[in-house]
């Protein structure tokens, strides 16, 4: 069944000085157009392989990634850095900021490498309003907690109005407040402005934020009774 993001028997093996390392063994499934969606599993699994494949920031050995059309196989290093930037916000565990730049030029650099200079100001003051960073922009990340940091990167994910939102570990450096926070943001920015989210995850707690859980173990899907740390919970 086609989907809005496609992952067809995708195929991922590291070369560890002599030994082959598979990652991704077969992985299969979609997400529909406007889903949030959670991959879980523990480390190891390859979720952050299958992250960087839907990304287009790899590609896979094998099988194939197709995002709103555009299968990545058939696609130049060059043509996928184009469709990155038009239709994927990334979210990362490390908040990756300028620290030289406050929260506001953080979040307009984005608009700045997608080549939106002087972007729409309206939208911007949106997304800032939405996260909760209208009197926070004019400061630097230093002068920043945790979870507004992670919420300035979600903005900037957000910025240039992206089809979809891929988040790897999106809470992995934060407390359970701030992490709940950050999830709930996310969520509602899902909602309210309708953008595909992919999140990676190894806390079943963050990924029942979603609307559907895939459960990865060993480079392929599994159900979830068999995932142990899933069934602790």
């Amino acid at each position: 069944m086609a989907g809005f993001i496609e992952a067809v028997d995708l195929r991922k093996t590291y070369r560890v000085g002599k030994v082959d390392v598979p990652a991704l063994r077969g992985i299969s499934f979609h997400v529909e157009k406007g889903e949030f969606v959670s991959v879980v599993g523990p480390s190891g699994s390859g979720k952050s392989t299958l992250f960087y494949l839907l990304g287009g920031l790899t590609r896979a050995d094998s099988g194939r990634v197709v995002v709103d059309g555009d299968d990545f196989a058939k696609l130049s290093d060059a043509e996928r850095t184009r469709m990155r930037k038009r239709k994927i916000g990334f979210v990362f565990q490390k908040f990756n900021l300028l620290p030289t730049l406050d929260a506001g030029s953080n979040i307009a650099i984005a608009q700045d490498i997608a080549g939106r200079k002087n972007g729409d100001s309206a939208y911007f003051n949106k997304i800032s309003d939405l996260l909760g960073l209208t009197k926070r922009l004019h400061h630097r990340p230093s002068e920043l907690s945790g979870g507004e940091q992670q919420r300035v990167a979600l903005a900037r994910a957000l910025i240039n109005q992206p089809a979809i939102v891929l988040a790897d570990e999106p809470t992995g450096n934060l407390d359970s407040k701030n992490s709940e926070i950050v999830l709930g943001m996310l969520r509602q920015t899902n909602r309210d402005l309708g953008q595909t989210v992919l999140m990676i995850t190894h806390n079943p707690e963050a990924a029942s934020y979603a609307d559907r859980i895939i459960h990865m173990r060993d480079g392929q899907i599994v159900a979830p009774e068999q995932d142990p740390q899933w069934a602790v919970h």
